[in-house]
């Protein structure tokens, strides 16, 4: 039972993380302007306490296939994250975006907080 509780309190604050970066999309498009960086972070955060509610019944075992995830996950990330790197320093290169410092920081931010826990629920799938 306890599983299900804890499992359910990553989906409910997963809902709450997307309502709240719904509602920020929602407030700068009828302003009529582009959202805040830092609504990145809100859909990351919501990706992850959506990934936890699916891995959580893995981690709480401590044994070698927990590991195993944890391992694979952080090596599928990264290599992905540099596959970002190389991406964000070409569009930044050669003026394809402008993107201030603050900007680049929260969507490089965002990408590694999803891509971590994404990469660890495929090792979960696949191991």
């Amino acid at each position: 039972m306890n599983k299900d509780i804890s499992r359910g309190i990553f989906l409910v604050l997963g809902f709450l993380q997307l309502a709240m970066f719904g509602f920020y999309v929602f407030a700068a498009i009828m302003g009529n302007t582009f959202p805040a960086p830092s609504t990145y972070t809100m859909l990351s955060v919501a990706v992850m306490a959506f990934c936890m509610s699916y891995l959580y019944p893995q981690f709480k075992q401590k044994d070698e296939r927990m590991k195993l995830i944890r391992q694979k996950g952080l090596e599928y990330s990264y290599f992905t994250l540099l596959v970002y790197y190389i991406i964000l320093l070409a569009i930044l290169q050669f003026n394809l975006l402008t993107l201030s410092a603050l900007d680049v920081l929260y969507i490089l931010m965002a990408l590694t907080i999803c891509t971590v826990f994404i990469c660890m629920v495929i090792a979960a799938k696949k191991y």
